[in-house]
């Protein structure tokens, strides 16, 4: 079984991506945290990110793992965890950057199927273009949304138990900032799936989305027996 999640930053889709994953017993691949570690590549690489061909060589040759339990995933470049590494602001901004890239996202799709075709029970993927570019034909699709001022406020409080400094506002531009250039960038921008299962988070909690996501697949199964 093959279940992509999509949405904006911050709407939830990495912890309930791992919920369900650990759930279910499929294997949890977030697509995020491959682009930012292309993005860690490149800053370590000292290159400038307008130089695409280079950018887009370096993601095609980088080695690229992410290995353990979905809730303790651990992200490795290269042979080295760099799992603290990539959740830098500096490097989730470097990767909304590299993600504008139309090579580099040729590179990490080719990646992603292989990785979903090759697990064994099936995978839970989570990103901005799962369902509409990775895997069209999915099992089930899931778009996770939620009012900017919501995901800034999760962002934020994410943030402060990490021990990052920051503000309510300047997360909120941040967040703004972010789906601004998901949804403009040229190739594979953010979008709905025509067959997508849209779930507004703004006013639930995660357990809410979880059942009520949990339900759909339930359905799913039901009418594919």
């Amino acid at each position: 079984m093959i279940i992509a999640i999509d949405g904006p930053s911050g709407a939830g889709k990495s912890t309930l991506g791992k919920m369900l994953a650990k759930k279910l017993r499929l294997l949890y691949l977030d697509t995020g945290a491959m682009y930012r570690a292309v993005a860690l590549a490149v800053t370590k690489a000292g290159l400038g990110f307008e130089a695409k061909e280079k950018v887009a060589d370096i993601a095609e040759k980088a080695k690229i793992d992410l290995i353990g339990e979905p809730d303790a995933l651990k992200i490795f470049l290269d042979g080295d965890e760099v799992t603290s590494e990539i959740r830098t602001l500096q490097i989730a901004q470097a990767a909304s950057v590299v993600s504008t890239n139309s090579e580099v996202r040729k590179v990490m799709v080719r990646h992603q199927r292989e990785i979903g075709n090759a697990a064994p029970n099936g995978c839970v993927l989570e990103g901005r273009d799962i369902g509409s570019v990775v895997f069209p034909d999915a099992d089930i699709k899931f778009f996770l949304t939620a009012k900017p001022e919501a995901r800034a406020r999760r962002r934020y409080e994410e943030d402060k138990t990490r021990g990052r400094v920051s503000t309510y506002e300047q997360t909120l531009a941040e967040i703004n900032e972010r789906d601004q250039r998901d949804v403009s960038r040229a190739d594979s921008p953010l979008t709905i799936a025509e067959d997508a299962v849209v779930i507004d988070t703004s006013e639930l909690d995660l357990t809410e989305v979880f059942e009520a996501m949990l339900a759909k697949i339930s359905e799913q199964r039901a009418s594919a027996a």
